[in-house]
């Protein structure tokens, strides 16, 4: 989920850059801090969001999360109550 402000990503760019990551060496959640931290330097959003739904291997889920609110808006704000209260 994001809340862009001037700039968005065009879906098929998107879906290319994630592809890239199919076989990217790092942790999950380091993958998910890569993909936002990316994101808000492309266009930096007023609020943004990215949950990694990964497939279990060995048995065990992960699905690390990650968000961001331009420092001193309300979104920053929305940002630390979400991430307080996030479950999935």
């Amino acid at each position: 989920m994001y809340i862009p402000d001037k700039m968005m990503v065009e879906s098929k760019s998107l879906k290319l850059y994630l592809f890239s990551f199919r076989n990217h060496g790092d942790f999950h959640e380091d993958c998910v801090n890569i993909i936002m931290n990316d994101l808000i330097r492309l266009m930096d959003p007023r609020y943004i969001e990215v949950i990694g739904l990964f497939v279990p291997r060995g048995g065990i889920s992960i699905h690390p999360y990650a968000n961001y609110g331009r420092p001193g808006t309300r979104y920053e704000e929305l940002a630390e109550h979400r991430l307080r209260n996030y479950l999935l």
